[in-house]
């Protein structure tokens, strides 16, 4: 079989009641009314991989475009941290050289001690990864602060082969296509950079989420998978529900 007869899926298990009860956990979270003492906050992230300039790329002129040489350099892989509170319309992205529970416990302390300081409780949509995990919190500080930290969590992890439903991943997947796809960035100063500047903006021109896609939703136009949902076809599934059903009301320059 050559390589165009052959198509990737993530193929997801059948009658699963375990993807059901996430998938539902995570639908109630998103149809809550918002609440800034209860805030939302979704988070995903993936590995970058750093690319330098071998040669000094030669600048655009009225004869020609902007030429870079065909030759770069490894520059190492960091991992980016995206955060994003989709009632109020505002995403924070953290570049860390290491991709570890240690990683993931100083970004999630450093909102839940700073911008989420005020807050009774966080609900946490993430992915069921381990290195999510309360745990976590006790490998990097002192008992009383990661319980100080922990009890003010409240966990919603996505199904496994579920992560599109995770709003961070399409915020991340926004951020990869307008920031950072086809560009070399050498280091991750220059990676801080600019996906700072690009939450800054998206943040200052952009909306909220309108998820749109609620239980009974779920229960009504899937009727063809009775004990799960998990029967439709990957590409079907995020048609169907991760994009068809969520928009992103993007404004001025956020694009997308």
């Amino acid at each position: 079989m050559t390589n165009r007869k052959m198509q990737y899926w993530v193929i997801p298990p059948e009658a699963d009641a375990e993807f059901v009860a996430h998938m539902e956990d995570v639908l109630e979270t998103y149809s809550q009314p918002y609440d800034p003492s209860v805030p939302v906050l979704c988070m995903d992230e993936q590995p970058v991989q750093l690319v330098k300039e071998v040669k000094q790329p030669i600048p655009a002129s009225k004869n020609h475009p902007k030429r870079v040489d065909y030759e770069y350099e490894r520059a190492g892989v960091v991992n980016v941290f995206m955060f994003a509170e989709p009632l109020s319309g505002w995403r924070e992205v953290a570049i860390r050289p290491t991709k570890t529970k240690v990683d993931w416990a100083l970004e999630v302390a450093s909102l839940l001690e700073g911008r989420y300081a005020h807050c009774n409780k966080v609900r946490l949509v993430c992915d069921n990864l381990n290195t999510h995990t309360m745990g976590a919190f006790y490998e990097v500080f002192e008992p009383e602060r990661a319980r100080s930290i922990v009890r003010r969590i409240e966990f919603h992890y996505t199904p496994k082969h579920g992560s599109w439903l995770n709003i961070a991943e399409n915020e991340l997947s926004s951020m990869t296509r307008q920031c950072i796809h086809g560009r070399r960035i050498g280091d991750i100063e220059t990676l801080r950079k600019e996906t700072a500047a690009w939450a800054s903006d998206v943040n200052e021109t952009q909306r909220g989420v309108d998820w749109q896609m609620k239980i009974d939703d779920a229960r009504t136009k899937l009727t063809s998978v009775s004990v799960s949902y998990t029967h439709l076809r990957a590409h079907e599934t995020a048609l169907r529900i991760s994009y068809a059903v969520f928009c992103l009301k993007r404004g001025g320059g956020g694009g997308g």
